[in-house]
């Protein structure tokens, strides 16, 4: 490992977590200029720090030598070590597993987006599609302790669980529009769509007057609607200074119990193609975590 540079740390990971913007880039999915290569892997991840360079400061203060910490966004986290820079380094909350905390950043980060932009509170009803995956889970979380009314849609092994997190379960596919005008009869304010399909953004737009109160992280096709795009891909929002500070209100929500996030598998280094196929299959269930 080289030397950790001014203003940057070494971490030696004891998690990182799979997202599928870890795939999609690869894939050319967002480009294929052969200036992006070399193309390391992994933006995600959960350790301890070994060494600090000089001027070595995160967003919550000084960092040190085993230090537990959580670093987003970092290039190459699909490693036993990292160098990153402290700017993206914050403590990881003793109450909070390796597992649990190289999963939340990313994911949380964009529910955080999306919600933010929608400013969805009390007394609004708000759907959310893919409301069982890693974004969709946390959006739905984070709305109902806003006081919002969440439907959220997602395959029916799946209702269970968004029942006991205080959403009402839509199940998709045909009939969807319907099905979410039955379960909203006084009608819908927002949508935030982690799913990306047509027919979850095609009902949005029948459903609620102003497209700019549909946000999506995934649609990137879809951007002549006038819907609100986030994130990484064509067109999309960056978010940079809220996602930046997003871990402020999800890891606190986390180490005190009062934010999930499922757990689906946990694969080896060697194993990251096995886990890039499961993630990209759209139904992992859950966080997929690398443990090194």
């Amino acid at each position: 490992m080289p030397a950790p540079g001014t203003g940057q740390v070494v971490i030696q990971v004891r998690a990182a977590g799979v997202n599928p913007i870890d795939y999609k880039r690869y894939s050319g999915a967002f480009g294929s200029d052969p200036a992006m290569l070399p193309m390391p892997v992994g933006l995600e991840v959960a350790g301890v720090i070994t060494a600090v360079g000089e001027e070595a400061a995160g967003p919550a203060g000084p960092l040190a030598v085993g230090d537990e910490v959580v670093a987003f966004s970092v290039t190459g986290g699909y490693a036993t070590e990292v160098v990153a820079d402290a700017a993206v380094v914050v403590p990881k909350p003793p109450e909070v597993s390796w597992e649990t905390a190289s999963g939340l950043l990313l994911a949380g980060g964009t529910a955080v987006h999306g919600l933010t932009l929608l400013n969805v509170g009390e007394g609004d009803t708000l759907v959310v599609h893919g409301a069982s995956g890693a974004v969709g889970f946390i959006a739905v979380q984070l709305a109902v302790a806003a006081g919002a009314t969440v439907l959220g849609t997602a395959s029916e092994s799946r209702h269970e669980l968004l029942r006991e997190h205080g959403a009402v379960p839509v199940a998709y596919g045909p009939g969807l529009l319907e099905r979410l005008r039955e379960a909203a009869p006084s009608g819908v304010d927002a949508v935030f769509d982690a799913v990306g399909t047509d027919e979850a953004i095609d009902a949005s737009l029948e459903l609620v007057p102003d497209p700019k109160k549909i946000v999506s992280a995934v649609a990137f096709g879809r951007g002549d609607t006038g819907i609100q795009l986030i994130g990484g891909g064509p067109g999309g929002d960056p978010g940079t200074e809220i996602r930046a500070q997003a871990w402020q209100r999800l890891l606190p929500l986390a180490a005190q119990g009062r934010l999930e996030i499922p757990i689906s598998r946990t694969f080896g280094l060697a194993e990251a193609a096995e886990a890039h196929r499961l993630v990209a299959g759209g139904h992992p269930g859950g966080k997929v975590v690398l443990l090194p």
